[in-house]
C-alpha cells in the first residue's frame, strides 16, 4: 500500500443467515484473522466473538448477514466482524450488553463479553427495524490514526456474481511535509475519498472499478476535479463508471466535491441531509467539466458517499443515534435500510475521529 493511501475494500465475506452460519462464521474469522497476522491467542478472540455474533443472528434476528471484513488503515489491517440484520430489534440495550448476559441457547458470552474481547466495539440498534453490532480486532497494537478521520465502508456484490463492480478509496490528499516530526495522529490532515460503481455487474464491472483503484492510489492531484480527470484518461478502455470524489478537511470545516455519474454523495449534520450533485457523464467514457462544489463540514458532520445500488431517498432522521456511532455501524443501518435493489452496493462513510 502507497504511503499516501488509507484504506480500500480488503477482503469482504458476507454469510447469510441459516442453520450452518455459526460453524462458518467461526472457521472463515479464523482464517481471515490469521491471513492478517493475528496472533493464535487472539485468533481465540475472534472465533468466540464471531460464533456468538453469528448465534445471536440464528436464534433472534427476522433476517440478516454476518460480514467478515479485512479492514485496512494505511499499513495497518484489522478485522471487522459485523452483524446486520433486519430485526426485531433490542429493546433493552443496556441489559444486553452486560457482561455474561445471554438467551436462548447461545454461548453465554452476550454482547458484553463481545465488547470486552474486542478492540473496537459498536453497536447502533432501532426496536422494531433491525441492529449492526461491530468487533473490531487489531492484528497489532501500534496503530496510528489517519489525520483526525476515520472511516468505514462496504461493497456486496449482486446474487450470482462473486466479483463487485463498486469500489471505493481513501488517501490523504497531500504528502506531509518531509521535516514535520509530529505523529501521524496528531496530524489534521485533509484526506481525498473516492466512490466508483462500475457500470454493469461482474468481471467488467470489477475490471473497471480496479482501474479506478490503481488510478486513484496514482494521482498526485489534491482536487476532485483533478482526480476525476486522472481516473478518465486511465479507465479509456474499460466500461467506465461513475465516480465521485470528495476533499474532506474536517478540521478546516470543508468539503469539496466533484462527481461525474449516477451516485450519491451527502452531508448529514444534527440529523440533516445535505446532497451533493453529479455531473451526467461515464468516467472512461464522456467526461464533462464535473461542478466543483464547496459545503460545510462542521463539528459532528458525516460524509456519506454509496452506488446507486442503495436508493438514494433514505432519510437521516430515520436513524436517531446512528450518526454518532463508528462509520461501519453507520454503513450497515443504511445499506439495511436502504440496500433493497438488486444491484451491487458500494458505501463509505467519513466523519472527523473523536479525541482520544
Amino acid at each position: 500500500m502507497s504511503a499516501s493511501l488509507l484504506s480500500e475494500p480488503g477482503e469482504t465475506v458476507w454469510l447469510r443467515v441459516d442453520v450452518g452460519l455459526p460453524m462458518a462464521a467461526r472457521r472463515e474469522a479464523a482464517r481471515l484473522a490469521r491471513r492478517i497476522g493475528i496472533d493464535e491467542e487472539r485468533v481465540g478472540s475472534v472465533e468466540i466473538a464471531a460464533t456468538e455474533a453469528a448465534t445471536n443472528l440464528q436464534r433472534h434476528a427476522t433476517d440478516g448477514a454476518l460480514v467478515l471484513r479485512v479492514a485496512l488503515d494505511g499499513e495497518h489491517a484489522s478485522l471487522d466482524v459485523l452483524a446486520t440484520d433486519t430485526g426485531p430489534g433490542i429493546a433493552d440495550l443496556t441489559g444486553a450488553l452486560r457482561d455474561g448476559a445471554s438467551s436462548a441457547g447461545t454461548l453465554g458470552v452476550g454482547l458484553g463479553a463481545i465488547a470486552r474481547l474486542a478492540d473496537v466495539f459498536d453497536i447502533h440498534t432501532l426496536p422494531g427495524r433491525g441492529t449492526a453490532v461491530l468487533a473490531r480486532f487489531h492484528a497489532d497494537q501500534d496503530r496510528p490514526r489517519a489525520g483526525g478521520v476515520e472511516f468505514g465502508g462496504l461493497t456486496r456484490p449482486i446474487g450470482g456474481e462473486e466479483m463487485c463492480g463498486d469500489t471505493w478509496a481513501v488517501r490523504y490528499a497531500e504528502e506531509p511535509p518531509a521535516e514535520s516530526e509530529e505523529e501521524p495522529e496528531s496530524l489534521p490532515r485533509p484526506v481525498l475519498a473516492m466512490m466508483c460503481d462500475g457500470l454493469g455487474h461482474g468481471p467488467q464491472a470489477a475490471r473497471a472499478g480496479e482501474v479506478a483503484q490503481e488510478a486513484f492510489r496514482a494521482s498526485g492531484a489534491t482536487r476532485p476535479q483533478q482526480v476525476l480527470e486522472d481516473l478518465h484518461r486511465a479507465m479509456r478502455g474499460t466500461r467506465g463508471a461513475a465516480v465521485a470524489v470528495v476533499r474532506a478537511d474536517f478540521a478546516g470545516g470543508r468539503l469539496e466535491f466533484a462527481g461525474v455519474g449516477n451516485t450519491t454523495t451527502c452531508v448529514v449534520t444534527d440529523g440533516r441531509r445535505t446532497s451533493l450533485l453529479s455531473s451526467p457523464g461515464i468516467v472512461g467514457a464522456h467526461l464533462p467539466r464535473a461542478r466543483t462544489v464547496v459545503a460545510d463540514a462542521g463539528p459532528g458532520a458525516v460524509l456519506v458517499m454509496h452506488s446507486d445500488g442503495l436508493n438514494d431517498r433514505w432519510a437521516a432522521d430515520r436513524f436517531p443515534g446512528l450518526f454518532a456511532r463508528r462509520p461501519p455501524v453507520i454503513a450497515a443501518q443504511i445499506l439495511r435500510d436502504a440496500g433493497a435493489r438488486r444491484d451491487d452496493i458500494g458505501v463509505l462513510v467519513l466523519k472527523e475521529a473523536p479525541p482520544r
